[in-house]
């Protein structure tokens, strides 16, 4: 049977490992200790436990971790990695590099249930959750990982359909005896999962991105299933009901597609539900799919777009597209490729 992985647990969950062997409960920081600051592979490499307490550990544990596949480089420096999952199935990394930051979009799911019309995530339908290690492994395990700066949470899947391995691995990295991350470094992009929303909101102090795509729930319902159980206006009223003013960061995706959510007609309703959030709204380009019907709003009206909701109080972006040549770009990650080769 395969052993049980010891990356990717809480320092509670380590104190309850080294209990059960009858250890010491300080041992559970030693073991946090070897995990997320030395980093090492292997149990025996823990010199400051006793030899008695590393085997009786090795008999059911292992460090975990293990490397990526392979991986494919853009020209505009995006790169996308490849990672198998314990289940036997593939995820998707995107590391982006901007002039002094650098980012990591990690994946939460295999695949996704979603089933949102315009990403291709969802058009391989969802194969498991990714354990809490298996999201830090992403970050661990890339070539850039001295380099980076940020991590955002909008690879594979939807994170809060995930929340217990998402918010575990949000503690380790900004616990003092994980990895010590300050929140502000990492963001978590969501649908908006309801009961997920208020479990992060409460238990989590990083940033948050909901995906918008339109302020009118028949036609949100149209471009995303999930606003049938969880619909955008209880969504916009959860986050009211939490302070966002100081460390914490909100925002709103919005990817624009022609004559369907670009019109003055969206921007009034956009207007009317977000007021008074203090929020940035990010607008997202389009990356065309196969077997899709819809289209990227043009330019000149994106940037309209852009500067009609500045003038009505707004902060908006619109947000540069990286990596479209790799398929690497939002909505574009998919290993669809790799679970028909391996049925």
């Amino acid at each position: 049977m395969e052993k049980e992985w010891l990356y990717g647990k809480t320092l509670t969950e380590l104190t309850e490992v080294v209990l059960s062997l009858n250890a010491k409960p300080f041992v559970a920081k030693q073991l946090a200790d070897w995990l997320y600051k030395k980093e090492i592979t292997d149990i025996a490499s823990m010199s400051n436990l006793s030899a008695s307490f590393r085997e009786k550990l090795s008999q059911n544990y292992q460090v975990g971790v293990f490397s990526y596949l392979e991986f494919q480089e853009s020209k505009d420096g995006t790169k996308k990695y490849l990672f198998p999952t314990e289940g036997g199935n593939f995820i998707e990394s995107a590391y982006i590099p901007d002039d002094d930051r650098a980012t990591l979009c990690v994946s939460s799911q295999a695949g996704c249930r979603m089933g949102c019309k315009f990403c291709m995530t969802g058009r391989q339908n969802f194969q498991e959750n990714l354990k809490t290690g298996e999201i830090l492994n992403q970050i661990r395990q890339i070539d850039e990982r001295q380099k980076l700066t940020n991590v955002v949470y909008m690879g594979m899947g939807e994170p809060l359909d995930n929340v217990d391995n998402a918010l575990k691995s949000i503690e380790i990295l900004t616990a003092s005896w994980g990895y010590a991350w300050s929140p502000s470094r990492i963001t978590l992009s969501s649908i908006g999962v309801l009961k997920g929303l208020k479990r992060y909101l409460e238990e989590s102090k990083a940033h948050l991105t909901i995906s918008l795509h339109s302020a009118f729930p028949e036609k949100r319902l149209e471009l995303m299933p999930c606003e049938n159980a969880n619909p955008i206006e209880e969504i916009v009223a959860e986050i009211r009901n939490y302070d966002f003013a100081h460390q914490r960061r909100v925002s709103f995706g919005y990817i624009m597609f022609k004559g369907v959510n670009d019109s003055i007609e969206d921007l009034e309703k956009i207007t009317k539900l977000l007021q008074g959030i203090h929020c940035r709204i990010n607008l997202i380009n389009f990356h065309k799919i196969p077997d899709c019907n819809l289209n990227a709003s043009d330019k000149k009206r994106v940037v309209q777009f852009r500067d009609t909701l500045e003038a009505r109080g707004f902060i908006a972006t619109i947000r540069s597209s990286r990596g479209e040549d790799i398929d690497a770009a939002c909505g574009l990650l998919s290993t669809k490729s790799q679970i028909e080769v391996k049925n």
